[in-house]
Order: C-alpha cells, then sequence, then structure tokens
C-alpha cells in the first residue's frame, strides 16, 4: 500500500527549493539505529514503500520505524500536449528530505542484521544515505 495523505489543503503545490540541512528528524528517536540521508531530494512513495518492504523482508523480529511521510503532490501534464491550459494532474506523491533527516530506523535486532537491511533499504532510495546507530558507529 503506497503511501499518500488522506486529504490536503490544495491539491496542486509547487515544486519548491531543495537546500539546507534537516533541522528536525535529524536525531535517532525511536530506534537503535537507523538510515540519514546525505543529501536533499525528494522521496517518491514508491521508493519509501519499496524500502519499507525491503526491510520488512530482511527482519523477522523488531520494530521498523518510517520518519518520512510523503505530502507533496507532484502535477505532469500528458506526454505530446501543448503549453498551456493549465496544470497537470497528479502523477505521485513525494517526501521532501533535506541532508540529516533520518528516514528509517529499526530495534530489537543485533547490528549487523539492522546494517545489512538498512543497506537494502538504501538500494532503493535514489540519495546517498549512511547507517548510523545510538552508539555513534557509523558506516
Amino acid at each position: 500500500m503506497l503511501l499518500m495523505p488522506k486529504r490536503v489543503k490544495y491539491r496542486k503545490a509547487q515544486r519548491g527549493r531543495r537546500k539546507g540541512a534537516a533541522q528536525r528528524g535529524n536525531t535517532l528517536s525511536f530506534g537503535e539505529y537507523g538510515l540519514q540521508v546525505l543529501e536533499n531530494g525528494w522521496l517518491e512513495n514508491k521508493q519509501i514503500e519499496a524500502a519499507r518492504v525491503a526491510i520488512a523482508r530482511s527482519v523477522q523480529q523488531g520494530k521498523v520505524f518510517i520518519r518520512a511521510f510523503p505530502d507533496k503532490p507532484v502535477t505532469k501534464k500528458p506526454a505530446e500536449t501543448r503549453m498551456g491550459k493549465g496544470k497537470g494532474a497528479v502523477e505521485f506523491w513525494v517526501a521532501v528530505v533535506k541532508r540529516g533527516k533520518i528516514l528509517f530506523e529499526v530495534e530489537g535486532m543485533p547490528e549487523a542484521l539492522a546494517k545489512e537491511s538498512m543497506r537494502l533499504a538504501a538500494s532503493k532510495i535514489s540519495l546517498r544515505t549512511r547507517f548510523i546507530s545510538r552508539k555513534g558507529t557509523q558506516a
């Protein structure tokens, strides 16, 4: 099931700017290990779901926390359409992530298993990431 908001105040949003570092959500809050993004960008709802499935498949025990939610609509006009006639229809939803933001957290498993599950999740995401832990070790 893909993530998207139940309802939004405005149906279509402007693209905005992707710069700066995350002021919130940049420390581990729920789990022992996490996946931190190292560059600014958009995470599509399909990417978040693919990463979640990858983590869930690799870990049988433990708990997974998703810290990014796609709440920005991205519109697109159909191919071979002339200019004008308004803004296109909503195609997909994205989460705007800034460098330092923690995307996923896990707890209740050994570090080796957590590191492997985060590696699998990172392969589904189009941004550079790193594995972090509460102990302060980074890989």
